[in-house]
Order: structure tokens, then sequence, then C-alpha cells
């Protein structure tokens, strides 16, 4: 297709030589033949970023991840309609909105395979257009089975949109500008954030919540288009590998002491984050905090807002802090204590519900950056396997805590007013802090082991 970025090799291969003549192969890598021109012509594009390269990455990735936060975060505040139409317990509400995490998690794996065999702008197309499907869905059920279905198909349609944008990262940019590339699609996560908050409340007064999900159904497959026609094609450092190599590398990644040390750590925390902020934080609003729905949308909305301060700022803070000699595990793991420093405060003081949210929602982005972390560890060959799963792991997470902080809240009897008991949400809430202590405990031990 004539967008699409293209580097003559019989030129590279000319420029290579050249410089090889010059300087002697001055580079210690080329000097020993490590490199084959193939992946040095890689690197010298990788070098050669220019804007329009960053718009047709950024800016198709961005939109596609906004809308698979926006289905993530929707039900917190569509939740009471949800309720009042089917009659939802919160075991049920936990589970409608938990089944798109599972089918998320469910297709991460042959994600990573996908990924790396035919690249982020095919897959990622290809996946949207059945989001739009499981929204059109969703919005024309009448049972919660049948909601149940449309949710899964969303989960699986946008289970590459944040992939598929790493993926593509590494293949096209330098391994040093990954955490910031990172956290700037990150921000497009905190905007569909954003939109699910004020905007879907305000939408419901001219529509009910089957219309926001025909809306969005459309903006989906829109939105499928863009990422097919505008984003690059996936640029291969050498020769496609064969699938028996593909399981190879998954192996690599499976086997690797280091990934298995920050992994858990990195899952309790952003399974907390998605399940509490997806979710729970609405009802949290409602019954423990006793805003109305306008209120609960507001706090929602700075809540958001937080989220994308936090992505875009932890992205630059960590490569600042990197060049001055900070590890970036050092820097992950201080904002993850941090995250759960506030998780103990919405536990033990919930009486400023809107600071305690801004920084949950502020705090709760640093579990991004293990993403970064592991890039750095494998090959970019691997990239795409090593982050989908870890995705995976992450998404399993969030399903099974969505899931159950809504048993465990059911557990305890309903007010007088029908919402559900203070202590229920501070019994769930206390259950995912010990999970993440426990695996803190085991991130430090293995670095001393280490």
């Amino acid at each position: 297709m004539w967008f699409v970025p293209h580097i003559s090799l019989r030129e590279e291969k000319k420029k290579a030589v050249a410089r090889e003549t010059v300087i002697g192969f001055n580079d210690p890598l080329q000097s020993i033949g490590f490199l084959n021109f193939h992946e040095r012509a890689a690197m010298t594009h990788r070098n050669n970023i220019t804007s329009s390269l960053l718009l047709r990455l950024f800016i198709p990735f961005g939109l596609g991840y906004a809308i698979s936060y926006l289905f993530r975060s929707v039900n917190a505040v569509i939740a009471p309609d949800l309720i009042a139409d089917l009659g939802l317990t919160p075991a049920d509400l936990g589970l409608l909105t938990s089944i798109y995490f599972l089918c998320f998690a469910a297709f991460q794996l042959p994600l990573g395979f996908l990924l790396d065999r035919f690249g982020s702008r095919r897959i990622e197309g290809i996946l949207l257009a059945f989001a739009a499907g499981g929204a059109l869905i969703f919005s024309l059920s009448q049972s919660l089975t049948g909601l149940l279905i449309g949710r899964a198909l969303i989960g699986l349609g946008v289970s590459a949109c944040l992939m598929a944008a790493f993926k593509a990262f590494a293949t096209w940019l330098p391994k040093e500008r990954l955490a910031f590339a990172n956290g700037v699609q990150m921000v497009s996560g905190g905007i569909g954030a954003l939109l699910a908050t004020t905007p879907v409340e305000a939408s419901l007064r001219l529509t009910d919540w089957r219309g926001v999900f025909l809306l969005l159904a459309l903006l989906t497959l829109i939105t499928a288009f863009i990422v097919f026609f505008v984003v690059p094609e996936q640029r291969h450092d050498g020769a496609i590998e064969t699938f028996p190599e593909q399981l190879q590398g998954l192996k690599t990644v499976l086997t690797n002491a280091s990934f298995w040390r920050i992994v858990p750590w990195a899952v309790t925390s952003q399974a907390t984050y998605l399940s509490l902020q997806g979710l729970w934080a609405g009802p949290w609003l409602r019954d423990v905090a006793g805003l109305e729905r306008g209120a609960t949308a507001q706090v929602l909305w700075w809540m958001a807002l937080a989220m994308i301060v936090g992505y875009f700022s932890s992205g630059i803070l960590a490569e600042r802090l990197s060049r001055r000699g900070i590890g970036m595990e050092q820097i992950a793991a201080t904002g993850m204590g941090l995250f759960m420093a506030s998780q103990l405060l919405l536990i033990l003081a919930p009486g400023v519900p809107t600071l305690l949210w801004i920084s949950f929602g502020l705090l709760g982005t640093a579990g991004i950056l293990p993403y970064a972390i592991l890039a750095q560890y494998f090959p970019r060959r691997l990239v795409g396997r090593c982050n989908s799963i870890l995705n995976l792991l992450v998404f399993a997470g969030a399903f099974a805590s969505q899931w159950l902080v809504g048993i465990i809240i059911g557990l305890y009897p309903q007010t007088a007013g029908g919402g559900y008991a203070t202590t229920g949400y501070q019994s769930a809430f206390a259950f995912m802090l010990i999970l993440q202590l426990i695996t803190v405990a085991w991130f430090y031990l293995g670095r001393n082991r280490g």
C-alpha cells in the first residue's frame, strides 16, 4: 500500500557496506557478525523516527485502546440500570462485567503468536470487528445470557488493543523509548475511562444503556477500519519463525526466572486496579460514600483524569530516572507500593472519597511499568509472546478479582436502602491487598536470591 513506509534493501545494503568500509567495523556487534544485514537495516529504520510514523502508530492504536477501556469501565456507570432492568445480584453483576476479562485473557497466548507472525495491523483490525458485533448483541439482549455472550465477544475483540500497540512500538521504536511510548498508549486508555464516566452518564439522559452500546458498536467498527488501513505493516528483523521456533520462544519466556519474579506482583496490582476501577468503584461511591449517580460519575471522571496523568507521567518519569541510573524495577516497585497504600486508605479512612479515588487512579498506573521491564529482558522477536503471557495472567486475575469481590460483598446483608454493606467492601478490598502483600514478599525474596 502506498502509505506503508518502504526501505529499499538494495539501497540500504549499499549504505551499510559503505559505512563498514569507512569505519572499519567499529561497531563491535557488526565486527563479530552478530547482526545480519536485515537486523542492521531494521535497527537503522528504528533510529529514523518520523512524525508521520509516530502519528500512524499512536493515533490508530490510541483509538483502539480508548474504545477498549471504555468497554471495560462503562458498567461502573450503567450498573444501576442493568440491576433494575434484569434484577442482577452482586455476583451476577461481577460475572457479567468480568467475563470481558476472562475472554480477553483466554486469547492472549494465541494472540502473542499471531502478533509475532502476522503483525499488529491485521490482527487488531480484524479483532475489533468482533468487538463491534459483541456491542451490538449486548445492546439487543433481553437476558443475562445474551449480555454475557455480547460482553464475551467484546472482550475477545479488544484483546489485542494493548498488546498490538506494544508489539508495534517494540518493532518500530528504540528500546529506550518504550516506557514513554507505552505510557502514551496508556493515556489513550485513560481517555476511554474518562469517556465512560460523565459523558456516558450524560448520554443516559438522551437514551438508555442500549443506545449507548449501539453507538459504541458503530465507533468500534470505524476504529477497526482505521487500524487496518493506517497502521504500517510489521517489519521482521530476519526470517519469519516457524511454529516450532515460536513454541521454543514461548518456552524461553516461561522458563525465565526474572519473568516469574516480577510477574506475580504485576498481576495482583493490575488485577486489583482493573477490577475496582472498572466496576466496584461506582457501587462503592453509592453505598459507602452515599453519592447519587451524577456525583458518582463526577468522582469517576476525576479518577480517570488522574489515570491519564499517571500513565503519561509514569512513562516520562521512568525514562528520566533510568537515565540517572535508577533501575526500572526500583521505579516500578516504588509506584506499586504507593498504590497499595492508597488501597489501605480506602479501607480504613473512606471519608474523603474523591481524593482517595484520585490517588487510586493515579498510583495504580505504576503497574504498567513491568511491561517495559520485560521488553528489555527479551529480544524483540519474543516481545509479543512475553507481553501477551503477562497480559493473560493480568486479565485472568482481573476476571477472578472482579467476580470474587462481588461474591465477598454478597456475603454481607444489604442495607435498608437496598445497597451493599460497607463491611463487605472493606473485606473484599482487604483480601485483594493481602494478595498483593504476598507477591511483594515473593518479589524481594527472589531479588535477594538473584
